[in-house]
C-alpha cells in the first residue's frame, strides 16, 4: 500500500522550509551589514541624506517621545509602588530600591522601548514594501545600493536613535520617580539614593546595559527593513508582518543572553 503523499513529502517540505529560513537569515545579515557600512560611510551624508534622516528621527522619536514617556512613567509608577509596599511589608525595604532599578531600568525599560520602536518600524517598512515593489530601482534578487543608501539607511539610523532616546529618557524618569516614591520631597535621601544606584550600575552592569540597548536598537532597525526588502523582491503577499517572528526571536535571545550573563 503506497504511503500517504503528505507523509512521504514531509521530509522534503521540512528541508525546503529549513533552507528557505537559512536564506532569509543570510539575506538579513547581508542587507544589515551593507546598511551599517553605508551608515558609517562619510560619503553617504549628503545634504539630502541628512535631511531625510532628520525627518525620520523627528517622526520616529520626537513625535512618539511624550506619550511613550508618559505611558512608561504611569506603568512604572504602579510597579514601583507594588515593589516598595511589598518590600516594606516583608521588612526588606533596604532591597526595594535595588530591585526597582534592576527590574525596571535594566530590564523592562530597554525591552519596552525596543518593542515600541519595532512596532512603528515594522509598520513603516511594511507600508513602504508596497512602494518598493512598484519601483524599478529594486530588482528581483538584487540589491540597489543607491536605494539602500537614500531610503533604507535613514530609516535604520532613525530607529536606532529612537531606541536609545526612548530608553534613556524613560530610565531617567523612572529613577526620578523612584526617588520621590521612596524618599518623598526630602533632599536628604540623595546620598543614599546615588550610592545605591551606583552599586547597581557598576562597570560590568553599565557596560552590559549599553551593549544590550545597542543590540536591541540594531535588531529593531535592521530586521524589519531586511524582511520588507526581501518580501518586496519576491513579491510576497503575506498578512503577517514581515520579519515579526524573527525580530521577536532575536530580541528574546538577546534578553536571555543578557540575563544569563548577569545572573548565572
Amino acid at each position: 500500500m503506497p504511503a500517504h503523499p503528505a507523509l512521504s513529502d514531509r521530509p522534503s517540505i521540512w528541508i525546503h522550509a529549513l533552507l528557505r529560513n537559512m536564506r532569509s537569515w543570510r539575506h538579513m545579515l547581508h542587507v544589515g551589514s551593507i546598511v551599517l557600512v553605508l551608515a558609517l560611510s562619510p560619503s553617504s551624508y549628503t545634504p539630502e541624506f541628512r535631511h531625510r534622516t532628520a525627518r525620520h528621527i523627528y517622526t520616529s522619536t520626537w513625535q512618539a517621545m511624550p506619550w511613550f514617556t508618559a505611558l512608561s512613567a504611569l506603568l512604572s509608577l504602579v510597579l514601583i509602588r507594588i515593589v516598595v509596599v511589598t518590600a516594606l511589608s516583608y521588612g526588606l525595604s533596604q532591597y526595594a530600591l535595588q530591585m526597582v532599578v534592576r527590574v525596571l531600568v535594566l530590564e523592562l525599560i530597554p525591552l519596552s522601548a525596543a518593542l515600541f520602536v519595532a512596532l512603528r518600524a515594522g509598520l513603516a517598512f511594511n507600508a513602504g514594501a508596497v512602494d518598493l515593489a512598484a519601483k524599478p530601482t529594486v530588482h528581483h534578487r538584487k540589491l540597489d545600493l543607491d536605494h539602500l543608501r537614500n531610503h533604507a539607511t535613514p530609516h535604520v539610523l532613525a530607529d536606532t536613535f529612537s531606541v536609545w532616546a526612548l530608553a534613556t529618557l524613560s530610565s531617567v524618569v523612572v529613577l526620578v520617580m523612584t526617588y520621590f516614591t521612596v524618599y518623598g520631597l526630602s533632599p536628604w535621601g540623595l546620598p543614599s539614593f546615588t550610592r545605591t544606584v551606583g552599586q547597581v550600575f557598576d562597570l560590568a552592569v553599565s557596560l552590559g546595559f549599553i551593549l544590550k540597548i545597542l543590540f536591541f536598537s540594531l535588531a529593531v532597525a535592521v530586521v524589519p527593513m531586511a524582511a520588507s526588502l526581501e518580501a518586496s523582491q519576491h513579491r510576497a503577499t503575506d498578512t503577517i508582518q514581515p520579519g515579526a517572528v524573527r525580530l521577536f526571536l532575536v530580541l528574546f535571545l538577546l534578553e536571555a543572553a543578557s540575563l544569563a550573563v548577569k545572573y548565572i
